[in-house]
Parts: structure tokens; sequence; C-alpha cells
């Protein structure tokens, strides 16, 4: 599970309208007859209009200024393992979407007229997509670079060939550019990775607009507040405050496995890929105690989602294997942000 919480910008400024994110999440449904496109939905309603979400989110602004976000976006991207539990990748994430935006609103330190927030308080809007591609910061375009280059290099010398610029054998060096195609490291159904090509595979996720105000426009409900969960006493009284991002990325695993009968691996929790960046003895210590066939899984969910995979050494040489585990951690990036998590 992937899950982000970004603050939507344009530029160095926050938007003022929504208009232009909720255009971008229509993309997938552009040359769609209308029974297969996806439509917004949100708790209790579906089918809703595009315009009808920027009117709702823009018109939800009460009293912001023009350099606090008018509005939040989640993404949640289930892993493949995931995704195989789902019979209907739509109607299950929907229903699953309506559970995790009720997980959302108890991590607020927060009341409204002194009860708790419930779902009904939040202005929220989410769409399905079933499409993804690579990107430039992708580990795969990333590895691949160094091949593009070479080959953008020889296309441009046989360009050069062609227009009579330079002299050499055009042949010879269409025949380097596939090598460089196939020696590329990372391919799909036989073809180099490039920036922009459609990921094959279930690649189903979930895109939510959460308003930063309140149903009522009255209450301002920051996920991004940089208190995790704390008070401060205003006007003589102790007011609640923050959002706590841990509890909701483990809330939204554990409704998720509830929700369709997923048995997590010790490798797919936030906390352990917490510990892996935060604490890396407490991981490794806790990866060990893994019976054999858990700790096998472990070790191949590592491998697929870029952590390294530590060889197969006895326990009783545990000391000599963290320090392998260390030292091969040290050429990972893995970014665990407060803002986001991965799996």
């Amino acid at each position: 599970m992937y899950i982000t919480i970004t603050a939507q910008k344009l530029g160095k400024t926050y938007g003022q309208s929504s208009a232009g994110f909720v255009a971008y999440l229509e993309k997938e449904n552009q040359g769609l007859e209308q029974e297969e496109m996806e439509h917004f939905f949100n708790q209790y309603g579906d089918e809703i209009s595009a315009k009808e979400v920027v009117n709702e989110i823009d018109g939800n602004t009460a009293k912001l200024k023009n350099k606090e976000p008018k509005f939040y976006s989640i993404t949640v991207s289930p892993s493949k393992y995931e995704l195989t539990r789902l019979e209907n990748s739509s109607a299950d994430l929907k229903r699953y979407t309506r559970e995790l935006m009720k997980d959302y609103v108890k991590c607020f330190n927060r009341e409204i007229n002194g009860r708790a927030i419930t779902v009904d308080d939040i202005k929220y809007y989410a769409k399905i997509e079933h499409q993804r591609t690579f990107k430039g910061t992708d580990r795969q375009i990333r590895e691949n670079q160094p091949y593009a280059t070479k080959i953008l290099q020889l296309k441009n010398h046989i360009r050069k060939i062609e227009n009579g610029e330079r002299i050499g054998n055009i042949d010879k060096l269409k025949l380097k550019i596939g090598k460089l195609e196939r020696d590329a490291p990372h391919q799909q159904n036989g073809i180099r990775i490039v920036q922009g090509m459609q990921k094959a595979g279930n690649q189903s996720h979930i895109h939510i607009i959460v308003s930063r105000k309140d149903a009522t426009n009255s209450v301002s409900l920051s996920p991004g507040s940089k208190y995790k969960s704390s008070e401060v006493e205003m006007h003589g009284k102790k007011v609640g405050r923050g959002f706590d991002r841990d509890m909701f990325f483990e809330k939204a695993e554990k409704t998720f496995d509830k929700t369709f009968g997923y048995q997590r691996n010790f490798a797919e929790t936030y906390k352990a890929r917490k510990d892996f960046v935060k604490n890396p003895n407490l991981y490794f210590a806790a990866l060990m105690k893994l019976p054999a066939n858990e700790k096998a899984m472990a070790f191949k969910l590592m491998h697929k989602t870029g952590l390294p995979v530590i060889p197969n050494i006895p326990t009783n040489q545990a000391q000599m294997a963290l320090r392998i585990f260390k030292r091969l951690r040290q050429g990972v990036d893995v970014a665990i942000k407060s803002s986001s998590i991965g799996v």
C-alpha cells in the first residue's frame, strides 16, 4: 500500500481553484463511452460530475488566505498483491474508500461543537483510476537513463550523417542502438521502459480530493498540520489540534485487511517500512524472527519494492548479517516521509 497526502500547489503558491486538478483526474475518461467512464463519488453519492466537484470544493474556502491550501489530495495505491484480493476493482475500491475516510476523520485531534469529528463533517470527492505511466522519478527510468542518453546520442549522429554534416556507417550505429535497447536493465514486454510508457498489469488506485474546511465551511481541518496530536490553551480552554498520520496509515492497512481478508506480510506494513529507515536494527531483528515461510515472502516483497535482500545467513551469525544489511541499505533510495508511505 502506498499512500500520499499532498497540499495541492501551483508552482510556489497554492492554487485558488481545484479545476486544474479535477481536469487532471478526468484524463482517463477521454474517448470513452459514458458507461465505461469512472465518475467522482463521495460517502453517499455516485456519478458526481467534475463541475459539481469544482463548485463544491472552490465554494468551501471561507477565511482561507492565498498562501493556505484550499484542499488536499490523498492518493491510495494498493500493491499488486493487495489488488489480487479484489473481485471488482472499481466497486471494491469505492467501498474501501468510504471506510478509509471514516478512519481519516478519526485521526484528527479535534472536536466540532464539543463532539468527535465524523465523516459527515468533511467534504470530499474520490475517483478510481486504472492506468499509470512511468515517470522520470521511477527507479526503472532512472536506471535506464544511461542507455537512453547513449541511444539519443547515436540517433543524433545518424541524423547528422543523413544531413551530410558527418561521415559514418549508419547500419553499424543502428546495430549499436539495438544492443543498447536490449541491454537496458528494465524492460516491459521486451521493450525498454521509457518515461510516459503505460505500466502493465492491474494499476488500479484511488484519488481523493478533500476540502481544507469542514462541510459547514467554518472549521479548518488540515491533514498537513505540523502538529501530530497535541493540545494548546486558547481563551483559557484546552483545545486539541493536529492530525496523526502514523495512525491514519496504520488504520488504512487494517481496514483493507479486514475488508478484503488480506493476510499482510511483515514487509508490507507501514511500521516495518518506517523502522527500515528510522531504526534498521529493530527492523532486522523483527525480520529474522519471522517464520520461514513469512520470511521468504518478506524477502520476495523487499526485492519487488527495491529494498535490499540480505543473503540467507544462519541466525547464529546475526551480527555479521546485520553489518551486511546496513551496508546494503546505504545504497537504497527509500523515501518514507511524514506525508507518504509505500509498500
